[in-house]
């Protein structure tokens, strides 16, 4: 016959005298008792655990961090633009015949609009840029003149000196 768990209670029935247990007896219950839960207690931790895998984790590549982008020396807003223009095509690579190629390298005019705050200010920049390279060099436009360049050299050039006449005027 099962015995329902509600029918077994703490207290003594009343054909049942109590046991009385020494000291010795009682700690050595209590032992006992408390070595079955640790060993029940180690093993759910077993079985809670046993889907982690005990490899080391992959660590991702560590790629490297682009360099920081140096201060402009100028403090005029055309003269930063034309400092930054000249920065990105030194990172990004310069494209010679059309305004970026499938590598990323861009040209001068792209390199301009990608650094401008507004399409005003880009047009400014644009037209100190082409002043600058009609001072120094024969050119209609400054796609024209970018294709005749055999490197990046006159490029960054051009851009160093728009950048000086846009902050000696102030712009």
């Amino acid at each position: 016959m099962m015995v329902a768990a509600a029918e077994i209670s703490a207290t003594p029935s009343e054909g049942i005298a109590p046991c009385q247990l020494g000291l010795e007896a009682r700690m050595a219950l209590t032992l006992a008792e408390m070595d079955g839960r640790c060993r029940m207690a180690a093993l759910a931790v077993d079985v809670n655990s046993a889907h982690i895998t005990t490899e080391p984790p992959m660590t991702p590549a560590v790629l490297p961090l682009p360099p920081a982008p140096s201060p402009s020396p100028y403090s005029t807003p055309i003269a930063a633009l034309l400092h930054r223009a000249r920065i990105r095509i030194e990172t990004d690579g310069w494209c010679r015949d059309a305004l970026y190629d499938e590598s990323g390298a861009i040209c001068p005019e792209r390199a301009i609009r990608l650094e401008a705050a507004s399409r005003r200010q880009g047009h400014d920049a644009s037209l100190l840029l082409l002043e600058s390279i009609r001072r120094h060099w024969q050119a209609e436009t400054i796609p024209s003149w970018n294709a005749q360049q055999n490197s990046v050299a006159p490029v960054l050039l051009a851009f160093d000196r728009a950048a000086q006449l846009a902050h000696s005027r102030d712009q």
